[in-house]
This record gives structure tokens, C-alpha cells and sequence, in this order.
């Protein structure tokens, strides 16, 4: 009975570590998010949105991406700093779910401030955010339907 016990213990906790994914990890398995994950390692950028968090990310999908003209996208993945600045626009501080968000300016990672609103869906900047909540370890995910651009 012991050995079970210990037996069904040790199944449980290799289940839940092999559940628990970090922002970069869900997003490449939502298969959408191609650009993104380019673009962020290009940036340097992987292993800090693996780091422990928490982050909200407002992730463009490869949709998204698409609609970047296709010059102005491979200029930006060759530019680093600007490509960072990008980036690091789309990811907030701490972790918020949908249920938390309010209309306003809200200071990113970046450091400049998005702007919220909340009338007729919500939207961060001038994207709309398409699907909300896609929880990772280290902070959620919100889909967004268009790259936002620091002012």
C-alpha cells in the first residue's frame, strides 16, 4: 500500500511539472505564435520571458505579424534595440487576468504606457484583444490581432 502511495505521489508531481509551461513555452505550443517567437529570440529575449514573473504579454499572432509590411518586419528583426523596445511594449508587470482589466494607461516593461479601453471589447492600443486568459507558470497571455508600436 506504502509503494502505491508513493508510487501515485511521484505520477502526480511529474504531471503537474510536465503541465507547467512558462510564457514562451505556451505560446509555441499554440502553433500561432511563429513571428513572436522569432522576433523574441532575435531580441534576446527567451530566456527573461521564461524568468519567474509574473508577465501579462499582449502577443500578437502570425496574423498580426502579417500585417506589418513585410520590409518594415525583416528591418525589425535585424534591429535589435528596436526590436526589444517592440517587444517589451506588449509584456506589463504582474499577472492580469481579463476579470482584472480596467480602462486607463497601464506602464509596460518597455516603459511607456499602453492605453486600455474597455467599450465595445477590449482593446490595447489600437489592437483588439481576440482571446484572453491563456494562463502560463510565470504570468497569462492575451491574443492580440495587430503589433503595437511604442509612441
Amino acid at each position: 500500500m506504502k509503494k502505491l502511495l508513493i508510487a501515485s505521489v511521484l505520477a502526480l508531481g511529474v504531471a503537474v511539472s510536465a503541465q507547467a509551461k512558462d510564457i514562451v513555452d505556451t505560446a509555441v505550443g499554440a502553433g500561432n505564435f511563429k513571428t513572436l517567437a522569432t522576433a523574441l529570440g532575435a531580441a534576446g529575449l527567451v530566456d527573461t520571458l521564461k524568468g519567474k514573473g509574473p508577465f501579462t504579454v499582449f502577443a500578437p499572432t502570425d496574423e498580426a505579424f502579417a500585417k506589418v509590411p513585410k520590409a518594415d518586419l525583416e528591418a525589425l528583426l535585424k534591429d535589435k534595440a528596436k526590436l526589444t523596445a517592440v517587444l517589451t511594449y506588449h509584456v506589463v508587470p504582474g499577472k492580469v487576468m481579463a476579470a482584472d482589466v480596467k480602462a486607463g494607461k497601464v506602464k509596460t516593461v518597455q516603459g511607456s504606457d499602453i492605453t486600455v479601453s474597455t467599450m465595445g471589447g477590449v482593446k490595447v492600443d489600437a489592437a483588439n484583444v481576440i482571446k484572453t486568459d491563456i494562463v502560463a507558470d510565470n504570468g497569462v497571455i492575451h491574443v492580440i490581432d495587430s503589433v503595437i508600436m511604442p509612441k
